[in-house]
This record gives structure tokens, sequence and C-alpha cells, in this order.
């Protein structure tokens, strides 16, 4: 039986990615945001089934941080920046504040409202 070799993945340390917003969204009134998810997500779908729908858009509606965190989510900073904006706006309160954006960047890229961009040195 032959062994493959495992090749290493370069580790990627989040906190150097870029977060980039992917969907349309809105702010409302009162400073918070509402973020439009599309239903479908394959190009044939999204072609001839959304425009028929009532609602072609899962609304998500994002508390304090999170709408802050995504206002801060333009391409223009990195995951470190946005948490050091995050601690300096909201202090103590967003503590532990890695483990809980980390956990918020993730869901998010999970369900494709952002995506990472890395800028190359």
């Amino acid at each position: 039986m032959v062994k493959k070799r495992e090749v290493e993945k370069p580790k990627i340390n989040l906190l150097d990615l870029i977060p980039v917003r992917n969907i349309k969204w809105e702010k409302k009134e009162d400073g918070l945001i509402i973020l439009f998810k599309p239903k479908f997500e394959h190009a044939f779908l999204k072609k001839y089934v959304l425009p028929r729908l009532k609602k072609p858009y899962y609304k998500i509606k994002l508390d304090h941080v999170g709408s802050f965190t995504w206002e801060l989510c333009d391409g223009s900073l990195r995951v470190k920046e946005v948490a050091k904006n995050l601690k300096d706006e909201f202090g103590e309160d967003v503590e532990p504040l890695y483990d809980r954006l980390a956990l918020f960047l993730q869901s998010l890229e999970k369900t494709h409202l952002i995506f990472y961009k890395r800028e190359d040195k």
C-alpha cells in the first residue's frame, strides 16, 4: 500500500484577514443593520425563481455590536483593527473580544454573508 504524503497547508491567522461584505444591507434610523440574504444561492433559481417571490430575501437583524462590526467589514480593515475599534467603542461589554468576534465572523462567512481577502505583503 502506497502512503500518500500529506501536504501541510499554510496556517492562516484570522487577525490578518480582511472581511468584505457580500450581500445587500440597510441601516435603520436607530443605527441597527438589516441584512438581506437571498433565499436561493443557485444561479438558475436566482434568475428565474427569486423575481417571482413576494419576499425573495431573508431579513437578518443585527444588534448594536453586530451592526458596528458589520459596518467595519468594508474591505479596508483587518480583523485585528476591527477588534481594536470594538474594544474602543464598547469596552468590557464585548469581552472575551477575540472569541466572540471570531465566532461572529466565521458564522457570517459560513452563510456567505462576507468573504475574506488577504493583503499580500
